[in-house]
C-alpha cells in the first residue's frame, strides 16, 4: 500500500475587530490549494479572540474544502473527454 501526506498550514491575522485566515494545502513541497476565511466581532462584543480564530478558522478549511472538491471535479470532467 502506498501512503502519501498532506500537510495543511493556517496563518491566523487580527486587524481591529477582524480575523482573517488562510489555509494552505501542501502535497509533499509544493503548494497546491488555498481556503481563506474571516471572522468579524461587533465592536459592542466582548473580545475574546478564541472565537474569531475558531470561526475564521473554520470558515478557511470549509473554503478549502469547496475548492479541493472544485478542482476534482474539473480533473475528472477533462479525463472523461467529451460527452
Amino acid at each position: 500500500m502506498k501512503t502519501k501526506q498532506w500537510s495543511v498550514e493556517i496563518y491566523i491575522s487580527e486587524d481591529g475587530t477582524d480575523t482573517l485566515a488562510r489555509a494552505v494545502l501542501f502535497s509533499g513541497s509544493e503548494e497546491r490549494t488555498l481556503g481563506y476565511g474571516r471572522a468579524r466581532r461587533n465592536p459592542i462584543d466582548r473580545e475574546v479572540p478564541e472565537i474569531g480564530d475558531e470561526l475564521a478558522v473554520g470558515r478557511a478549511l470549509a473554503d478549502l474544502a469547496d475548492r479541493l472538491l472544485g478542482v476534482a471535479s474539473e480533473d475528472i470532467a477533462q479525463l472523461a473527454g467529451p460527452a
